[in-house]
């Protein structure tokens, strides 16, 4: 089964979800404003707990939720035409419900991986990049043993081009151009009880916009090859990494680094 198309269940939208604890959600509507050149929508649910983050041209992609318990994470809200339609397929694919909503769905990823799946509101352009970068992948960090079903899954629900990543550890979920939030796959070297996710943003120039985050209250946690690990002022991580900021991909080798 494919539900990636047709028939009400594709995803004509992508949300990546930054989710910190209730009592910083000040300090993380103030940071993540700043990196992403929006201002904060009304808030939302019973408790305040959800804005959306609204930028000056394009369709907001990026949402913010204050959670009760816990440091917080990401996580994907997929917009679709059919809710019902998606959320039966992607139960059949091995997600579980783990609320049900008017209009709208919190499901469970084989591996624990919580998504929500969302109406479609007619959002088609992207926002542009910020200072040299964008927010544009939700990293899901998945344990070894659960990793080749996890992969399996989000390839068969969104049907999006599936690629091996830069390191054996990623694989990479590429959506059609239009849609702003790609899915990068992640296996952990070590065994947890179920996967979590980050942000990661695409970078122009990593030290750039490093430098920029830390003027913003942001610090450095630590260094790979092609990314660094952040800590924003709500105590979340994510990470910058050098990939074109309008592609999502690496950038394409010089004659120089051949030659190094």
């Amino acid at each position: 089964m494919n539900i990636g198309t047709g028939n009400g269940t594709g995803i004509r939208w992508t949300y990546a979800f930054i989710d910190r604890p209730a009592g910083l959600l000040r300090p993380a509507h103030t940071f993540w404003t700043a990196v992403s050149d929006t201002r904060v929508s009304e808030t939302r649910g019973e408790h305040g707990e959800f804005v959306t983050l609204l930028p000056g041209t394009g369709d907001a992609c990026v949402k913010v939720q204050g959670v009760a318990s816990g440091d917080g994470g990401a996580h994907l809200d997929l917009a679709v035409e059919d809710v019902d339609a998606f959320v039966g397929s992607a139960s059949a694919l091995g997600a579980t419900v783990v609320g049900a909503h008017t209009g709208w769905a919190v499901l469970r990823s084989p591996a624990g991986q919580l998504f929500c799946a969302v109406p479609w509101h007619g959002e088609t352009v992207r926002p542009a990049v910020v200072d040299g970068s964008r927010l544009d992948q939700v990293s899901i960090d998945i344990p070894p043993t659960a990793y080749d079903t996890e992969v399996a899954f989000w390839e068969r629900l969104t049907a999006w081009d599936s690629l091996t990543g830069s390191l054996p550890e990623f694989h990479v979920l590429r959506p059609p151009a239009h849609l702003p939030v790609r899915i990068l796959l992640q296996r952990l070297g070590t065994e947890r009880p179920a996967a979590s996710a980050h942000l990661d943003l695409a970078c122009a120039d990593i030290g750039a916009t490093r430098a920029r985050h830390e003027r913003l209250g942001a610090t450095a946690v630590s260094h790979g090859t092609h990314w660094t690990v952040m800590r924003d002022p709500a105590e979340g991580t994510y990470c910058l990494t050098g990939r074109d900021p309008e592609t999502g991909g690496l950038p394409k080798p010089t004659a120089a680094d051949n030659l190094a």
